[in-house]
């Protein structure tokens, strides 16, 4: 195969080595880190919503900023500044934080808006590849990347820019994410609808089957064990113990194990607790779905009791329930 790239292929390349050059300098900029870090922490302090702005192709990754930080617990919304100064200001609360792109800084209507928004005591962060630009000095904090190459063979479309004022913002979210506590369930409930919402939504409980006969006590014989077994249909039942704590599982292998090394006069002499494996894994009713698979993977089980804090067990849950929930 011919190594050698065509000229097409070339510009390919370099477009992806400037962009990820852009990246790569963000990432290894302590300063900029450290300012990454000041502007979330001045987001995070707004009482209000977030507003993001930015004009042409900063404006669609403002526009994106906004999107993730409002999934990721920080309510936020585009503000288009050319509408903003034909009306859509009225859209903009006294005290809120504003997150303005501009890669050059210098960018007219950013500028104009910015004017205004310090009218309603709006506190600024701006990002830019210009540290000494209009934008940057009116900010209260300014996210200042470095940029080489745009990676456009011409060298006049926005393309790494763009990729690093996005990857920027993106660390900014991560930070108000930390800061806000924000954790998987309060993603659950933002996305109630999709696949991953009815992951992050869905309970062990909801899950389950319900104890009810799935269960025995110490002292029951192999007689109530296999009704027990039989009726719950579940491939295991819980031991129990006289104050309802859980003692120990049985499971249907256990059963036919028994059944082949055993007398068979004196396998119905047997008792759950001389069957019972004792002190058997098992999974908090508030735990996470994910956390039941973990345990059964790790302990080499298909079906776990789920017990409350007392460790009293409620259901049953199986492997093949998880599936599609981890």
């Amino acid at each position: 195969m011919n190594s050698k790239l065509s000229h097409c292929e070339k510009a390919v390349q370099e477009t992806l080595q400037a962009e990820a050059f852009a990246v790569q300098n963000a990432a290894n900029d302590l300063t900029l880190i450290r300012q990454i870090h000041k502007a979330a922490k001045l987001l995070a302090a707004s009482p209000n919503r977030v507003i993001t702005t930015g004009m042409g192709k900063s404006g669609i990754i403002a526009r994106k900023s906004a999107a993730t930080m409002t999934s990721t617990g920080t309510p936020s919304v585009f503000l288009h500044p050319a509408d903003a100064l034909h009306g859509d200001m009225g859209n903009v609360q006294s005290g809120e934080a504003v997150l303005a792109f501009s890669n050059s800084g210098e960018t007219k209507e950013i500028l104009e808006l910015m004017k205004y928004l310090r009218l309603l005591g709006a506190k600024i962060v701006s990002i830019t590849s210009n540290p000494e630009s209009s934008m940057a000095k009116e900010a209260d904090i300014s996210i200042a990347y470095s940029l080489e190459k745009e990676g456009c063979p011409l060298e006049l479309a926005p393309m790494a820019s763009t990729t690093v004022s996005l990857a920027i913002a993106d660390a900014i979210a991560s930070a108000l994410i930390i800061l806000k506590k924000f954790k998987p369930a309060d993603f659950g409930r933002y996305h109630p609808s999709g696949s991953l919402g009815r992951k992050l939504l869905t309970k062990l409980t909801d899950l389950m089957s319900p104890l009810e006969r799935a269960y025995v006590r110490k002292q029951d014989n192999f007689e109530q064990i296999l009704k027990a077994m039989v009726d719950s249909n579940l491939g295991a039942i819980c031991v129990i113990g006289s104050k309802g704590h859980l003692r120990g599982i049985i499971t249907d292998g256990d059963l036919k194990r028994i059944l082949e090394k055993q007398d068979k006069n004196r396998v119905w002499q047997l008792t759950a607790d001389q069957i019972m494996t004792p002190n058997p894994a098992y999974v908090f009713e508030q735990d996470s779905p994910a956390k039941a698979m973990h345990i059964m993977q790790e302990k080499n089980t298909y079906v776990l009791p789920v017990v409350k804090k007392n460790k009293k067990p409620i259901g049953m849950v199986r492997m093949h329930d998880l599936i599609g929930y981890v």
